[in-house]
């Protein structure tokens, strides 16, 4: 199996435009492994907050069963995400919300990695442990080493491009070990 493709749904947390986050995901590319193949993840910045009242109603919106299916296919999930108020954007947490109520829980045993930038010198990580209690209370399957925490982002960040090379090489391997967690997952 060590030579099969995978397939790796990657969710930017973040909906700006010129965000951290955005300039990280955009490097994995050319930082994964060969047997691991990147898709970006449909928006979710449209979704209606959830509201199970919608729900019972007229049942999951179009766009939420698009990015649901899109995490079902997908052999992982690497979320990048800022972090808002010490914790998970609204945005993100919003989008979780709608598929951790559906029948089929998309993230439901689902190999998942987590990354963070931010300007400051923490890198997110904060928003990382909310993510991950919230993303263990349904049932996804959460790598662990290496974490990826880009603290001072706007030093290793230049005009949308990841320039430092030691950030780099913890994402490549972050990366690697993550294509080993998922050929153990599917095993």
């Amino acid at each position: 199996m060590a030579d099969a493709k995978l397939n790796v749904l990657v969710i930017c947390g973040s909906l700006r435009k010129g965000s951290f986050n955005a300039s990280v995901a955009r490097a994995l590319p050319a930082l994964a492994p060969p047997n691991m193949t990147l898709s970006d993840a449909p928006p979710f910045g449209g979704f209606p907050v959830f509201n199970a009242d919608l729900k019972d109603a007229s049942g999951e919106p179009p766009d939420v069963i698009d990015w649901a299916r899109a995490i079902r296919s997908a052999d992982g999930v690497i979320i990048v995400s800022p972090e808002y108020n010490w914790s998970i954007p609204g945005g993100l947490k919003n989008a979780i919300d709608w598929v951790s109520r559906m029948k089929d829980v998309p993230f439901k045993d689902k190999p998942v990695a987590l990354q963070s930038a931010s300007g400051g010198p923490l890198g997110a990580s904060r928003m990382q442990y909310h993510l991950r209690q919230t993303l263990v209370s349904i049932d996804a399957f959460m790598f662990g080493k290496p974490e990826i925490f880009v603290s001072f982002a706007d030093k290793k960040i230049v005009n949308g491009e990841l320039t430092d090379q030691p950030t780099k090489d913890i994402i490549k391997k972050q990366l690697e070990g993550f294509a080993k967690f998922i050929e153990r997952v599917r095993a």
